[in-house]
């Protein structure tokens, strides 16, 4: 370059021949060289010595230098050429990320066509981008709506399965009822005929309450039942002695030696014992279901918090706005970022898998004693038994009502007469086989239901806590466990090396990818904790035998864990009878009457029999 007369134009090395000719001017324009300038008529110089200014001519003007302002700017422009040659690669092409975007749904003018500066982004990297400030808006709405369906996908799999087996439990458990009433009544029906049509709402009450009870009404089943033998034994005990007649109070007091005098034998208290263990864990296991079902459903119900769903944002769909569509989040970067977001779904893994075992236990029960199959098909033949047992017993039993409840009115002979012309019973009940068992509305027998079931309850164990690996195990979320260099590890394609955290939420203070506050659990969450741990305690309870809803119904209900039942006697110390003192009272008692009442009780007493058997049965079908 030539700044002052006399210097020696020289042009950079890249300028090229432009620059050359630009030099070549400004030394033709009357700058000589150093070494060889002129004085005036062409002597030399002394080298050292200073150039006089040349003064102009008479009449004539000094010419303007020229040559040396175009040789600056072509030297400008040279050198401002390799920083416009190294910028231009930066503007990189986002048609992929353009079609990918529109693709999802998107607006393709929300893309810019190439790379853009980044600094509007609030959660990707503000280097050059792909994403426009709109683009990371929409992103930040889909990577939450990725994420619950994601957890909602597998847990719909969970879902579905409780709830269709429910379905199956009740329709069977239903129908079971159904069919055990129809049976028991079109038995009783072609046995008894019109004598049981009058006395069947007996057994029909009988049923109510049990469909009342297993649909969750509140029914106490041992009271309930002991309702049931007392009211059957004054519909007898009027039919073994028709001669006389019953007030209400005298047949109050009759009920009240049901459980002492045991004029049904042992069978009221061997079949309360059996439906009431049956019912409890029939009714407890088909909410057991349910529960589990509603759980599912509330819990997989996800709303990332605003910083889980940066975290979404920035394993999902940063990388797009960095142009690397097609690479996948790096495995444990995902399993941490949904380990921060099923934080709280973590924690019900605990109480989950205590409740599924629960529901195991109450399984095999219904496999084995508290068959609730095995109980309602025959009961119809323990009825029968039941009543045979009165039958056999009732000159015994009637003497010791009369001795503690006093001696009744008789009646006339005539409407004793009447009273048991339609008796008819003259043989016991046989019990199905099992081949005659009714076939139930769900198509299956309890114990294919169970089996089916228990294999589905130990593959639901541990799901709250692997739901997060089985996330990030879907090719569409991370590349899996290779490929461990070539993945998206939050900032760049690389591998991810931090650690992954443990499960639940206190895990979560460690966390690197989502900033979770483990001291604000999910309210939502510790509700279905709370409602799994009070289903526990029923399953719990049912495996023993008790009555969940009634804790405190009887000493017979805590002891049926062993198989073991507290006496009629035992279980009812309100209405104490003493047996000794009634034989003794029984030997002073008025001969006359005694001897009538057993002439009367002798004569009738084939025919009374048949009708109270006829009463009972049907009542207890009903």
């Amino acid at each position: 370059m030539c700044f002052l007369p006399g210097q020696v134009c020289r042009a950079p090395p890249h300028a090229g021949p432009a620059a050359e000719r630009s030099r070549a001017g400004c030394t033709a324009a009357g700058a000589a060289p150093a070494r060889r300038g002129r004085l005036g008529g062409g002597r030399l110089r002394p080298r050292g010595a200073l150039a006089r200014p040349r003064r102009p001519l008479p009449g004539r003007t000094m010419p303007r230098r020229r040559g040396c302002l175009p040789p600056l700017l072509c030297t400008l422009a040279a050198l401002s050429l390799p920083l416009l040659l190294a910028a231009e690669p930066r503007a990189k092409s986002c048609s992929e990320v353009r079609r990918l975007h529109a693709a999802k749904g998107f607006s393709q003018s929300d893309a810019p066509s190439h790379e853009i500066s980044g600094d509007h982004l609030k959660v990707c990297s503000q280097g050059y981008t792909c994403c426009s400030q709109e683009m990371e808006e929409k992103y930040s709405q889909q990577s939450k709506h990725d994420f619950r369906n994601a957890v909602v996908e597998l847990s719909n799999h969970l879902q579905t399965m409780f709830s269709s087996r429910y379905k199956k439990f009740d329709e069977f458990f239903k129908e079971l009822l159904e069919n055990a009433e129809k049976s028991l009544n079109d038995m009783f029906v072609r046995t008894y005929g019109r004598l049981y049509m009058q006395n069947s709402e007996l057994f029909k009450d009988l049923f109510v309450e049990l469909k009342r009870y297993y649909v969750g009404g509140n029914v106490n089943l041992e009271e309930m039942l002991n309702e049931f033998w007392a009211r059957l034994l004054e519909r007898m005990f009027r039919l073994v002695n028709p001669q006389y007649h019953f007030t209400d109070e005298y047949l109050e007091c009759v009920s009240k030696y049901t459980e002492q005098l045991k004029p049904f034998g042992d069978v009221p208290r061997k079949l309360k014992l059996q439906v009431t263990r049956a019912f409890v864990a029939a009714r407890t296991f088909a909410q057991g279901l349910a529960v589990a079902r509603d759980v599912v459903s509330k819990v997989s119900a996800v709303n990332p918090t605003p910083q889980g769903t940066r975290a979404l944002l920035k394993m999902m769909y940063c990388p797009y706005c960095r142009g690397l569509v097609s690479v996948k989040p790096c495995y444990n970067y995902c399993f941490n970022v949904m380990r921060g977001c099923l934080a709280n779904q973590g924690d019900l893994d605990t109480e989950w898998n205590t409740f599924m075992d629960s529901m195991l236990l109450v399984a095999e029960r219904l496999e084995g004693p508290f068959n609730i199959e095995s109980v309602m098909d025959p009961i119809d033949v323990k009825i029968s038994d039941a009543i045979m047992n009165m039958q056999e017993n009732s000159m015994q039993v009637s003497q010791k009502v009369f001795q503690g409840c006093g001696q009744p009115k008789t009646l006339a002979q005539g409407r004793t007469a009447r009273s048991v012309s339609e008796s008819g019973f003259s043989a016991r009940f046989r019990p199905y086989n099992p081949e005659e068992r009714p076939t139930t509305a769900a198509g299956t027998s309890l114990d294919r239901l169970v089996t089916d079931v228990k294999e589905k309850l130990k593959q639901a164990k541990k799901f709250w806590s692997s739901l997060p690996g089985n996330i990030c195990n879907d090719e569409k979320m991370s590349v899996g466990t290779v490929n461990e260099n070539e993945c998206w590890n939050g900032s760049a394609k690389s591998r991810y090396d931090f650690a992954v955290t443990g499960n639940g939420l206190a895990s979560q203070v460690n966390n690197p990818e989502v900033e979770v506050d483990i001291t604000k659990p999910d309210m939502v969450i510790r509700r279905q904790i709370m409602a799994l741990r009070v289903m526990t305690n029923k399953l719990k309870n049912a495996y023993s035998g008790n009555d969940v809803d009634f804790i405190d119904i009887s000493e017979e209900s805590s002891g049926e864990e062993s198989g073991s039942g507290c006496e009629l006697q035992q279980c009812s110390p309100e209405f104490e009878f003493n047996a000794t003192e009634v034989t003794g009272n029984s030997n002073k008692s008025d001969k006359n009457a005694n001897t009538s009442a057993a002439t009367r009780s002798g004569l009738s007493q084939a025919a009374l029999l048949l009708s109270i058997l006829f009463l009972a049965v049907q009542r207890q079908w009903r």
